[in-house]
């Protein structure tokens, strides 16, 4: 085996599938099971495409939940197929291969369709446990409809994900019959959510570290939906790398997004930068960089994550006679704000230098953890106070007295000086063009907090010069 050996982290076996036709209600049931909002539910089919996976709790159990897209008749041989259609049927049947219990999905207003007993028959292949959750059962009245689901010869509940209805008595029957586990103490797995415009290639980096069609690539604008947190593994044993990558979908202008579904895609990809630890960027290296590129750059600046940028597609950019130089000295004028940030030039199609990513992804989430000693930091910026004093603002100048780092991810340092007003802009800039020589710091942000104490003037020297 080589030195990468690319793994995906151990699936839970105390993990539970929920898969069923389109429209019956399987993100809205995902939602309640695991407390939080993560599946986009609207009433269009086919909003779900990837499998999604997030970890609830019951009664002090712990187990995952894999949200699935809605199983439709596949094309017949004679027509175009609908690689999408291929794609959502390959994740579930990969969820139902991961799960041990599974929960078919009905819809009890609409009745038995044909299509539930085409998933009900494919499940019963499987030898796992199956229990039918006629969902939408809003109101007792209703309940006594799911009767008619027992043809299915699997246990029925009559549930409302809307209301929060039966979800009890569910888990009282799957959680029992999941394996026991013993949980893993070890630290938590490194959050990389990888973001760019639509099509710039983001599922195929991921499929390609996972060596396997783990998210749905294709060549429709806007296939992946739902932001996908995806575990991974490199090594084995103590040794492994743990991350957690999590696909999220393209990013456009605001102005260009035209449904509900696109803005709650929007709405999760944010949340995902929010709370990732360390941003690929991924750009598609035959366009260039674009101004909405620069949008979501800025995005992730301003949540103050650690950043990487992937220069996707490498591969047919020198086809096309493109040079690294070339790109490189684009990629300054074009995002200059994004001088500390490491890039990357890789393929997803071929898999060049994407080993190189990881390591790279790897350097900066050492760089945010960075802790900065209260002594050497002073020194440093004292020295920077000295060799460029800052400019009179209203007759005054901005002055430091103190600095000390107060937490990691991203770096912050509070700064106690006179007045944080007369602090300009542009030397806000320099003293974190410093720091970052001083101390590297590549990919990762650096917060500068002013705190204004005029006591301190008695106490200690400003590191800039007195007018």
């Amino acid at each position: 085996m080589d030195a990468f050996s690319p793994n995906s982290a151990p699936q839970v076996p105390r993990a539970v599938a929920l898969v069923g036709r389109p429209n019956v209600g399987k993100s809205a049931l995902f939602n309640r099971l695991v407390g939080r909002r993560l599946s986009i539910v609207h009433e269009e089919s086919g909003v779900t495409r990837d499998r999604v996976t997030a970890e609830a709790r019951w009664q002090g159990s712990r187990f995952e939940v894999i949200d699935t897209g809605g199983l439709q008749p596949l094309p017949q041989a004679t027509t175009t197929p609908d690689r999408i259609t291929e794609g959502i049927t390959q994740q579930v049947e990969t969820a139902i291969a991961e799960a041990a219990v599974i929960l078919l999905v009905v819809d009890i207003t609409a009745g038995l369709q044909s299509l539930d007993h085409a998933v009900a028959d494919r499940l019963r292949l499987t030898e796992r446990p199956v229990h039918v959750l006629a969902n939408k059962a809003d109101h007792a009245g209703l309940d006594s409809l799911s009767a008619d689901f027992a043809a299915l010869g699997f246990p029925v509940h009559p549930v409302s994900a809307l209301h929060n209805r039966g979800i009890a008595d569910v888990c009282q029957a799957v959680v029992p019959v999941l394996p026991q586990v013993v949980l893993d103490a070890a630290a938590p797995p490194l959050q990389v959510a990888i973001v760019g415009r639509p099509n710039v290639g983001k599922s195929s980096y991921i499929n390609r570290l996972l060596r396997s069609d783990r998210v749905i690539v294709s060549a429709v604008p806007g296939t992946t939906r739902d932001s996908i947190a995806i575990p991974f593994a490199i090594g084995h044993g103590p040794q492994a790398r743990a991350y957690t990558l999590i696909d999220t979908a393209g990013l456009r202008r605001k102005g260009k997004i035209k449904d509900t579904v696109e803005r709650f895609s929007l709405m999760r990809t944010e949340k995902s930068i929010a709370r990732a630890d360390v941003v690929l960027m991924l750009l598609d290296a035959r366009q260039g960089p674009t101004a909405m590129d620069k949008q979501i750059a800025a995005r992730v600046i301003e949540a103050r994550r650690g950043m990487v940028i992937g220069v996707n597609k490498w591969d047919l950019a020198q086809d096309g006679g493109v040079t690294q130089r070339a790109y490189t000295r684009a990629l300054a004028d074009a995002l200059p704000f994004l001088g500390f940030v490491p890039v990357v030039y890789l393929s997803a199609q071929s898999g060049y230098n994407v080993r190189c990513s990881i390591d790279v992804i790897d350097r900066v989430a050492a760089q945010i953890d960075t802790r900065l000693g209260t002594g050497v930091l002073n020194r440093v910026l004292q020295e920077a106070f000295a060799r460029r004093p800052p400019p009179l603002k209203g007759g005054r100048r901005f002055k430091c007295y103190y600095a000390t780092q107060v937490s990691t991810r991203p770096i912050s340092i509070r700064c106690f000086v006179n007045a944080p007003r007369l602090l300009p802009e542009p030397y806000r800039h320099y003293l974190v063009r410093v720091l970052r020589e001083a101390f590297g710091l590549e990919g990762a942000p650096i917060d500068l907090q002013l705190r204004g104490k005029p006591g301190l003037r008695a106490t200690g020297a400003a590191f800039s010069r007195n007018e």
